[in-house]
């Protein structure tokens, strides 16, 4: 079956890693089926090759445990929120009817992921359109728009709309961090520094972490925004 619960968009391998594994992994052991779309290689990177970052997302991906682990191969960098592909994306969420879609940063250091993450929200809504027409393997797709988009932060601060606790699962989102081996500090490395090799670049994520969970009275949390109001039938539903 190729129906997922949740669908992670993001604009570069490790994206999904940096933003968002922990809630991943949660939800994952919660028994719910995750797959993870990159949209680029990150093939503009300054260290590491396309190649290597699809074998380190592949790894990241097992860790993690979900379903599928999947990379469209748009130009990094000067991929476009353009029809075109809008249409691919619709094509794939069309596929996996997620329930749940969660999105690059709003807005972000790097202007893929607001990119990203307008060109996802987009294709969402647009996914549910039945006059919007989508094939694969030949045969037309029938619409579907997820009931949730979700956006995660990433660089830049933005006052999360929800945040969630991801104390139990801080082990396992550093494990998939690490396994983009060509991506963040080595001493060893002779490939030039970049704004994530840096030696202070994770203990900043792991901060960011411990705010967030501080916020909820939790060791770690990671934050969201949402594209629409959240509602609740129970006050008590709320924590």
């Amino acid at each position: 079956m190729s129906k997922l619960d949740i669908l992670v968009f993001a604009a570069h391998p490790d994206d999904a890693e940096l933003g968002c594994s922990g809630t991943i992994a949660a939800q994952v052991a919660m028994g719910y089926s995750v797959g993870i779309v990159d949209l680029t290689r990150g093939e503009l990177g300054t260290r590491g090759t396309a190649q290597e970052r699809l074998e380190e997302a592949k790894e990241a991906g097992h860790i993690l445990g979900v379903k599928i682990r999947e990379n469209l191969g748009f130009q990094d960098v000067f991929f476009k929120d353009d029809e075109a592909h809008q249409l691919k994306l619709i094509e794939v969420i069309r596929f996996y009817r997620p329930e749940i879609v969660l999105a690059n940063a709003i807005t972000d250091r790097h202007p893929d992921h607001g990119k990203g993450s307008s060109l996802v929200s987009k294709a969402c809504f647009m996914s549910g359109l039945r006059k919007i027409q989508t094939f694969k393997e030949g045969v037309e797709q029938e619409a579907w728009r997820p009931n949730w988009v979700y956006h995660y932060i990433q660089n830049n601060y933005i006052r999360p709309d929800f945040v969630l606790d991801i104390s139990a699962y801080w082990e396992i989102k550093i494990k998939s961090i690490l396994a983009f081996k060509s991506q963040f500090f080595n001493p060893e490395s002779q490939e030039p520094e970049s704004f994530i090799s840096r030696p202070d670049f994770l203990p900043f994520i792991e901060s960011r972490a411990r705010e967030f969970g501080h916020q909820i009275q939790a060791t770690y949390g990671e934050g969201f925004t949402v594209d629409r109001a959240i509602g609740v039938k129970n006050l008590f539903d709320l924590k």
